[in-house]
């Protein structure tokens, strides 16, 4: 996989050690740091936050944002906005605190929906992409699909497994898996697409 995005926002969750978001790391042409996550990422180009976990060594870069209204991912989302980066990459978004990780990933579709960026939040083990209507996804046989519903009231597909349909329940749309080297998402509204880097386990259900 060798998605190159014009910024990487970098979070303070778990860094990650898988090679596809280390690559797109990499790769980057722009890492912007949240307030905790630049020890993470010393080769940051900006630190956005309240600063109150920035090493002095870096306050040059500090990008200082007190209001509390938006955390520091949307505030370092603005920063890249500002600059003009409109594809973004999110590592380090997931990890210790749940109630962390599941406000960001929701987050992925407000910015894709009110912001209108192109982003996908990657992980240890997959990557999440917010879409909406018409969409064709690259994948691999045996790879491992979720959907999640956010406000379709149809949504088909083509080259998975099992069908989609529009879901009432986010549980409804996990575990299915693509058959081939696509497939295609048709929908009415917008959804959030999870896909794993490795095929199928069989010894996880």
């Amino acid at each position: 996989m060798e998605t190159t995005f014009e910024a990487v926002i970098v979070a303070a969750g778990s860094f990650p050690a898988h090679p596809v978001p280390l690559g797109i790391l990499r790769r980057a042409p722009h890492i912007v740091a949240c307030d905790g996550a630049v020890s993470s990422v010393p080769e940051a180009e900006a630190v956005v936050g309240d600063g109150d976990s920035v090493p002095a060594s870096f306050a040059q870069r500090l990008v200082r944002i007190d209001e509390q209204e938006d955390n520091d991912l949307t505030k370092a989302t603005r920063y890249c906005l500002e600059q003009g980066w409109r594809d973004i990459a999110y590592l380090g978004a997931t990890g210790r605190r749940e109630d962390h990780t599941l406000g960001n990933i929701s987050l992925l579709m407000r910015y894709y929906r009110d912001f209108g960026i192109r982003c996908s939040m990657f992980t240890d083990y997959g990557f999440f992409t917010p879409a909406q209507g018409y969409r064709t996804f690259d994948a691999f046989a045996g790879q491992q699909v979720s959907i999640f519903n956010f406000g379709s009231t149809r949504l088909a597909s083509t080259g998975l497994k099992w069908n989609s349909y529009a879901y009432g329940q986010w549980w409804e749309g996990t575990l299915n898996q693509s058959v081939g080297d696509h497939f295609s998402l048709d929908a009415d509204g917008f959804y959030l697409v999870f896909q794993t880097y490795e095929p199928k386990d069989a010894g996880f259900s």
